[in-house]
């Protein structure tokens, strides 16, 4: 019988000690956490290396959200995957994946359609293991230590986002950018080794009911197009994964502008990173607050107030602030990120007990792809009314969900 976090439910509220005693969530938290670490440096490289290429917005905003873009589309068609197949497999192939993808990027110098097109390609399998792996966190913890399991993920995304920025302004700096990609693989590739290495193989039983449902299903794409069909049509699960799409599409599309924007208002270089860090700093102290110190009631009251406070901020780049503004404007922004947490016990409650792993793939990728269209729609809308109008049209759009999530919720 294998150990899990004590069953918390109702108004309880968990605790970060509680959640980080289960030792598999420790290796998979610390794992994802160098990981984005990772991601970080390399997205921010490689936008970075588009820009200065170009000195396009458009092009820098494709940079920025290209790994985003087709993780809906391997969701779609492959997402079942993700319940049929080993975890400790999928989650260690996907970490050698990006690997494979960090180190063609530092190595080979190609055209940047070349380089956009393998970014896209390894992100198609990006739902498989961050399904498979979200499953497993989901069945290891139970109650509000899922949702505070969740609030560690968010803040250690942030962190990781902070330090793979600096870590990638000092790696460019002393060792090129495309040296700096090789950093973001050898990342990648110890994450891949000690999931391989620590995480227990899945113990008989728990995945094979799922298994021999999707190998009867006649196949690995009609299983997982037909599963996807089911949850969209559950008009619960599918406001709730809606609900935390959107306010962060319209967020990415602002983020994919910070680059272009300190270009254009010609800030001291290496200011774009700092700008680029208030977001994920926002993040940690708003989850930090929000799930250390409000109950679960409370976090889920909160949510429509909390998406207002994403995207107002925004608006403010209208005027073009300096830096200080611009940052200060960022942060606030940042903490918003926060109202996810108010939906997580919701939108596990509503998810079917099997299947769990595609729809953490399906919730993922498309969070992930819609965060890549907003950089790409946006960027596309600077080219006309300079970044800092269309950052302020994406901090609109984003405070206008509000109202949405506000009427359903409402609803009896």
């Amino acid at each position: 019988m294998t150990t899990t976090a004590e069953p918390v439910q109702g108004d309880h509220r968990a605790t970060y000690r509680e959640v980080l005693a289960e030792p598999r969530f420790r290796l998979l938290f610390t794992t994802r956490t160098v990981a984005i670490t990772a991601d970080s440096l390399r997205i921010t490289t490689f936008s970075v290396l588009v820009f200065t290429a170009t000195g396009s917005a458009l092009f820098s905003a494709l940079a920025f959200g290209i790994s985003f873009l087709p993780q809906l589309f391997g969701s779609l068609l492959f997402g079942s995957l993700a319940d049929r197949l080993p975890p400790r497999a999928l989650i260690a192939g996907g970490y050698a994946l990006e690997c494979a993808a960090a180190v063609l990027l530092a190595l080979v110098r190609m055209p940047i359609a070349a380089s956009l097109g393998i970014v896209a390609l390894i992100a198609l399998a990006t739902p498989l293991f961050s399904g498979a792996s979200s499953r497993l966190v989901a069945r290891w913890l139970e109650g509000d230590a899922y949702v505070l399991g969740r609030s560690l993920n968010n803040m250690a995304s942030s962190g990781a986002q902070l330090f793979g920025l600096a870590l990638g302004g000092a790696a460019v700096a002393v060792l090129g950018a495309h040296r700096a990609l090789a950093v973001s693989a050898a990342l990648y590739l110890g994450c891949a080794l000690a999931v391989r290495l620590r995480l227990p193989r899945l113990e008989p039983g728990v995945s094979e009911g799922t298994s021999g449902r999707a190998r009867g299903d006649g196949g690995a794409v009609r299983a997982s197009l037909r599963g996807a069909g089911l949850l969209l049509r559950a008009r619960t699960v599918r406001r709730l994964m809606l609900a935390q799409w959107l306010p962060s599409a319209f967020v990415a599309g602002a983020e994919g502008l910070i680059v272009a924007y300190a270009g254009g208002r010609h800030f001291t270089p290496g200011w774009y990173a700092v700008l680029m860090g208030c977001l994920p700093v926002g993040m940690l102290i708003g989850d930090l607050l929000v799930g250390r110190l409000l109950r679960p009631p409370t976090r889920e009251r909160l949510v429509v107030p909390l998406v207002v406070l994403m995207g107002l901020p925004l608006i403010g780049f209208a005027a073009e602030p300096g830096v200080g503004l611009s940052c200060a404007l960022l942060l606030l922004t940042g903490s918003g990120f926060a109202y996810g947490l108010g939906l997580q016990r919701p939108f596990l409650d509503a998810l079917p007990q099997e299947g769990q792993g595609q729809a953490f793939g399906l919730l993922g990728s498309g969070n992930m792809t819609l965060q890549g269209v907003g950089p790409a729609c946006f960027g596309s809308v600077a080219e006309g009314i300079g970044t800092g109008g269309a950052i302020a049209l994406a901090g609109g759009a984003a405070a206008l969900t509000a109202g949405w999530i506000l009427s359903w919720r409402r609803a009896p």
